[in-house]
């Protein structure tokens, strides 16, 4: 029987190469992905984020530094690097161009299964450090 955690670090060794399609393999059809920029639902949406983060950071790397073994759900403690040299969707739906600027983001990651599949993966990471490391200005305050 798989676990989460051997699903998570397939995911991983995917998500570094790049291969949405070995990526996608271990989500269910109506697997969710949960980010700080919204909800993806399906492998459809779920590819079209990856793809989309690929797109803007072409030499972007997470490297897992907690891996907590528990069986279900896999939690991990990561580190994303990348240089932001492609169009990025920011959260109101402006594109931003590439800046050349390179960020690294710290979050989490929590990941659970049903029959051997992805059904849950909720990423957890600073928004406002993403924006602040591409230079995209941020009001501060109250309207």
């Amino acid at each position: 029987m798989t676990s989460a955690r051997e699903l998570k670090d397939h995911c991983i060794e995917a998500y570094n190469r790049h291969d949405v399609g070995g990526m996608m393999k271990h989500f269910a059809d109506a697997g969710v992905l949960v980010t700080p920029a919204g909800i993806q639902e399906g492998r459809d949406q779920v590819a079209w984020y990856y793809s989309h983060w690929f797109s803007a950071f072409s030499d972007l790397k997470v490297t897992a530094w907690t891996l907590p073994t528990s069986c279900d759900p896999a939690v991990t403690e990561f580190t994303i690097t990348g240089t932001h040299d492609g169009p990025f969707l920011l959260a109101d739906g402006v594109e931003l161009p590439g800046t050349g600027r390179r960020i690294a983001l710290r979050g989490v990651s929590v990941c659970t299964i049903e029959d051997e599949l992805i059904v849950t993966d909720r990423d957890y990471y600073d928004q406002l450090e993403l924006y602040s490391q591409l230079g995209v200005p941020v009001a501060v305050g109250v309207a």
